[in-house]
């Protein structure tokens, strides 16, 4: 071999190890991080009064399954560490604490609720992991003025709440309106926005107030003295158990009001079935997601992707199920941030990457809808579309409704 070409050969390998070296220099890790792994930590509860919702963290973890099985994320396996906080907030604080100082993960993901979420939202910003995707839509979570590292998932209740003010404004305007609400952050934000959206005429439209404890076993006292008071619209700002509760109490009752529930409470499964399909037939709410069980979307290619990976890494679960729609999403979207932030996969990129969202379209989101975030705005969802339960399923009316930031 001449020397030309000895040193052409050894030029070729010094800038392969410099580009490999520079490469390696470019890799940026916080804990939770490494070449071949990203630790991603979450509450569910699993047992306890919400475990309605344990079959969103069962679809996450498979979908996170699905997606180590294809390779990872950047050629990094998401190890997503869950543990049961039963909707209890002071177990929410011990097992987050668990993440943060025994397992050291990256950030946490859609934690499940709007306590448990309050509970350890301070912890998340003095500690700066990202409170990533809260399974709530308080207001107090989509602040990133005061909460910088918190950013929730859900469509704003207070928004909601609003739109279901002004609602019935437009088709209900004489309405005696009776509002049954969870007593936490959840049910005062719907309690505040409906008020918002009924504007001067809510002191007289609104004849009952009546809150419940998520803690009770029954809600029939709190029915039957919204009924007593001469309702004849009815809000349900609650969660599934409650919202069952309420659907199957006022069929009892033999009393028809409008009845309007959150959208926490539109599971089919978790909801209209245990309160009876019948009883439920005419409930309105709003909807940012397609219905897999309408056959309308039986050909729709987001939606097919959908049943392919719950028939593949969920076959026990409900595939009409929007709670399982609903998790498939936000791990798609997780997944989503977890590539934009590459190499660098620090905590303040992760913040970064989320709070630089745009047009980001979602196998199952609603046409027209997408997810587009800001530093100065963290809502993930805004867009919404009237709905209303026919007995077997949602059917969508009406444009899409979009709440624009305040300036």
């Amino acid at each position: 071999m001449s020397n030309n070409m000895v040193n052409l050969a050894l030029a070729s390998v010094l800038a392969a190890a410099l580009s490999v070296s520079a490469a390696s220099a470019q890799k940026k890790y916080d804990s939770g991080a490494t070449d071949t792994e990203i630790k991603v930590g979450q509450t569910v509860p699993l047992s306890g009064p919400a475990s309605a919702y344990a079959t969103v963290g069962k679809t996450q973890a498979a979908y996170i399954k699905m997606i180590n099985d294809e390779g990872g994320v950047n050629g990094r396996k998401v190890n997503l560490i869950q543990y049961d906080d039963a909707y209890s907030p002071p177990k929410t604080v011990e097992q987050v604490r668990k993440l943060f100082e025994s397992d050291e993960v990256l950030l946490t993901f859609q934690i499940i609720g709007t306590a448990p979420n309050a509970a350890v939202q301070k912890y998340h910003n003095v500690k700066k992991v990202p409170q990533l995707f809260a399974a709530t839509g308080a207001s107090r979570f989509t602040d990133p003025k005061n909460f910088p590292w918190t950013m929730g998932f859900n469509p704003s209740y207070f928004v909601e709440g609003r739109i279901y003010g002004q609602y019935i404004l437009k088709e209900h305007p004489n309405a005696k309106v009776g509002i049954l609400y969870q007593n936490d952050d959840l049910g005062k934000d719907y309690l505040n926005g409906i008020k918002a959206g009924l504007g001067d005429k809510a002191a007289t439209m609104v004849v009952a107030e009546i809150s419940y404890e998520l803690s009770e076993p029954t809600i029939d006292s709190q029915i039957l003295r919204i009924k007593d008071s001469g309702a004849d619209l009815f809000f349900s700002a609650s969660t599934p158990k409650q919202a069952a509760q309420a659907i199957k109490k006022i069929a009892e009752l033999g009393w028809h009001p409008v009845h309007i529930v959150d959208i926490n409470a539109t599971s089919v499964g978790a909801v209209m079935k245990p309160a009876g399909l019948e009883a439920s037939k005419g409930i309105i709410s709003v909807g940012y997601v397609k219905d897999p069980a309408d056959t309308n979307w039986s050909n729709d290619p987001g939606v097919k992707r959908y049943f392919a990976f719950m028939e593949k890494y969920y076959p026990e679960g409900d595939k009409n199920s929007n709670l399982n729609v609903y998790g498939y999403i936000t791990t798609q979207l997780l997944v989503h941030v977890l590539k934009q932030c590459g190499d660098d996969l620090t905590r303040a990129n992760v913040m970064y990457q989320a709070s630089h969202l745009t047009n980001v379209t979602l196998d199952v989101l609603l046409p027209g809808i997408s997810v587009t975030t800001k530093p100065n705005d963290y809502r993930v969802n805004k867009q919404f579309q009237m709905a209303r339960f026919d007995g077997e399923r949602w059917e969508r009316y009406g444009g899409i409704i979009t709440d624009e930031p305040k300036q």
